[in-house]
């Protein structure tokens, strides 16, 4: 039985395209309503025929829906909230898929006091973003954190853990503030450090521009791709997770100092022994699945 029959999608970027693309090929039957603030990306979406109806309006992708996925950038989690407030159906499930769990989830309990309300993080995607950019098979094997408050509707959980789990996902269920202190060392603090470098790079004045692209064959290129990320998106992440983000800085900061020291002093072996151990990190992630085992991150050649 399937876990929803009626899902509608607000947002048809990257997450949002790839959740209706992946409904429509591991759930057929289950009828997919989407919308976008950009109406030229509702235009596309339309034209791409991955929803069975994208509306103009957020009401009214909500109507009838049984599932409401919000997939926009966290800072705009409240404006959205408080467009379908009094169009969704007093018995829908309310999930999302933000970077940053505790602040949307107060947003969400604030406008929506009365319907079962189910975070959702998808720990997946790619640097690229819009309606175009979604596929089918983005969760598979990817794992889907829930971050439901203690008093959640049971059943609204399990539903939207089966729901996930059609998608390919694995599913883990953790606290809010847990998740987004985890995300900050995982995933924001990377992406920080990669817009720092790709910027520092590029506001070097004895480095050209060609210079950087020519020589980016090395670890930089992989730096400009995580960088190359949807800037909207990143920006309220930082915002809304300043907290977590902050702390993690804070313990990154100081193992950069160590790093500084050893190389200073020439402490060879503090490096080879932290260069050991991150290497071990690497081969762990490729063993549980979380990356392309095959050399330069499979690339073409």
């Amino acid at each position: 039985m399937l876990p929803f029959a009626r899902v509608t999608i607000i947002g048809l970027g990257l997450i949002g395209s790839s959740i209706a693309r992946a409904v429509g090929v591991r759930m057929p039957t289950v009828r997919i309503t989407g919308h976008d603030a950009d109406p030229d990306v509702r235009a596309r979406a339309r034209d791409l025929g991955f929803c069975d109806d994208v509306t103009d309006q957020a009401g009214a992708a909500v109507v009838d829906a049984d599932l409401v996925i919000l997939c926009v950038p966290v800072g705009a989690m409240a404006a959205v909230a408080a467009d379908i407030a009094d169009d969704l159906p007093a018995d829908a499930v309310l999930s999302d898929v933000g970077s940053s769990k505790a602040g949307i989830a107060a947003v969400l309990a604030e406008h929506f006091p009365h319907n079962p309300i189910v975070p959702a993080h998808p720990v997946a995607g790619t640097e690229r973003s819009g309606p175009d950019a979604g596929f089918a098979t983005l969760f598979d094997k990817r794992w889907c954190i829930l971050t439901p408050a203690d008093d959640a509707d049971a059943v609204a959980v399990e539903r939207v853990k089966a729901f996930w789990t059609s998608l390919g996902a694995e599913i883990e269920v953790m606290e809010a503030k847990h998740h987004d202190l985890v995300l900050a060392i995982t995933s924001h603090l990377p992406h920080l450090i990669a817009y720092t470098i790709v910027g520092t790079a590029s506001d070097l004045e004895q480095v050209t521009q060609s210079e950087v692209i020519k020589y980016s064959a090395g670890g930089f290129r992989d730096f400009t791709r995580i960088a190359a990320s949807d800037p909207t998106m990143w920006r309220d992440v930082f915002l809304s997770n300043r907290e977590a983000v902050l702390e993690m800085l804070q313990r990154f900061s100081e193992d950069l100092s160590a790093l500084q020291r050893a190389i200073r002093w020439g402490d060879g072996d503090a490096l080879f022994d932290l260069f050991s151990r991150t290497r071990a990190v690497r081969r762990s992630i490729v063993e549980q699945g979380q990356d392309d085992p095959r050399e330069d991150f499979g690339r073409a050649h």
